[in-house]
């Protein structure tokens, strides 16, 4: 691919550090860190595709195949040489190893690329923080069904076959009886997500961990693990693990747990953290937290937006602080509780529009986010995953207003559709 730069205007101030910024993903769910962080720092992008919508954000941007780590090297110098670059930022799945590699590679801050390929391999995962100590579920690795079956005999029913490195619950299902082993394993071996690697044993088969499950967002400096997010989960579409929404209360007790955040300090200790951020995923098991993946990058599904309206306190600004080696500013400003919903077709359709009905709105509705346009085909899984037609977002004080006025969203966000009986 030939390079083009394009060079526009940024918002930070002239002599504010550069950030090589690798990837800027899906406008409606990453927009929001390109505004903010673009106001401390000059962005340059790097990423496949011409740039259009991040323009406003950046200093300049580098059109590049970003799978190709020479080209993005080659790329990531020419901004070098002529701008004060202070560090290597993305929240792209498919590029946080080969960031991990140009940020050694230029001398800029960040963790060891072996740190970032062992939370990119779920295997690894495990077998570093079981050498370390660190509670884990039973996990086995498979190359085929029979092996899967075997290993789902050996743990007990009822067990989680996933795909060992992709993101997004992806290829994640539960089989509860053997006759399930073999169709989840299909269902995981054949999930992909964004093109990210296989491994030739692909498949994971692990114990089934009861309770509620959260994610934690924390950003990393200089070996001090800093939590910025703690989103409890919702997940829907059985046996698949579909996220439906997230709930985040600035004074939810679980930021005071000392099991969990001394667990969360032994996990990252073991996998050699240095600076960068992290999504963690534990289950709240009746044996205590125990995780479920940790992700070097900050969290999807606006997770870290909500922490912003719930603290006043960007985690996206404070990954970007830690990208360039600065120590992050993340004490609270006010505690509120935020919470999102992601809006799902109830089976194969075809968008014949999408409704909105501010009228419906309870008194903590903050925003609504329509991601189907017209003619747009949505499924469920196996055939699709994060099939979305919306959001809806609310904050206020009081958490149960909140939960209160996302108890049925559809209303709030109507799909209008056509439904498929064809095979998508």
């Amino acid at each position: 691919m030939t390079d083009q730069a394009v060079r526009t205007a940024g918002t930070a101030s002239q002599d504010a550090p550069v950030l090589l910024l690798v990837g800027s993903g899906y406008r409606p769910y990453r927009e929001y860190i390109l505004a903010a962080v673009s106001r401390h720092y000059r962005l340059w992008l790097l990423d496949p595709s011409e740039a259009t919508w991040q323009l406003p954000y950046c200093a300049g941007a580098t059109r590049v195949d970003t799978r190709d780590a020479e080209a993005v090297h080659r790329a990531a110098l020419a901004v070098v040489d002529s701008l004060p670059v202070a560090g290597v930022f993305t929240y792209d799945e498919t590029q946080v190893v080969s960031c991990a590699r140009l940020a050694r590679d230029l001398g800029l801050p960040g963790s060891p690329p072996e740190t970032i390929e062992a939370c990119r391999d779920k295997a690894a995962t495990r077998a570093v923080l079981t050498a370390a100590g660190v509670p884990q579920p039973a996990s086995i690795t498979v190359t085929t069904a029979e092996e899967a079956l075997a290993a789902a005999e050996r743990i007990g029913y009822p067990v989680i076959v996933k795909a060992r490195a992709l993101a997004g619950s992806f290829g994640v299902v539960r089989a509860d009886r053997p006759e399930d082993v073999t169709g989840a394993f299909a269902a995981a071996d054949g999930a992909d997500f964004a093109n990210l690697p296989r491994h030739p044993a692909n498949v994971l088969v692990e114990e089934f961990l009861t309770g509620p499950e959260i994610s934690i967002d924390a950003v990393i400096h200089d070996g001090e693990v800093i939590p910025t997010v703690l989103a409890r989960k919702r997940l829907g579409l059985e046996p698949y693990f579909e996220e439906t929404g997230h709930d985040v209360d600035a004074d939810d007790p679980l930021l005071a747990d000392e099991e969990l955040l001394g667990q969360l300090r032994q996990i990252h200790r073991a996998l050699g953290f240095v600076h960068g951020a992290t999504h963690s995923e534990f289950k709240l098991t009746p044996r205590g937290p125990r995780l479920v993946e940790v992700n070097a990058r900050l969290g999807g599904d606006l997770i870290p937006y909500l922490g912003l309206l719930a603290t006043g306190v960007d985690p996206t600004v404070a990954a970007a602080d830690v990208a360039a080696g600065r120590a992050p500013a993340t004490a609270p400003k006010f505690r509120r509780a935020a919470g999102i919903r992601f809006l799902l077709p109830e089976g194969p359709c075809e968008t014949v529009e999408v409704v909105v009905h501010e009228e419906r709105f309870g008194p903590t509705v903050h925003e609504t986010g329509v991601t189907a346009a017209p003619g747009d085909r949505l499924a469920l899984p196996p055939a699709e995953f994060l099939t979305r037609y919306g959001h809806v977002i609310a904050v206020g004080q009081d958490p149960d207003q909140v939960l209160t006025d996302l108890e049925k969203p559809e209303r709030l966000v109507e799909l209008r559709s056509r439904a498929l009986t064809e095979r998508l």
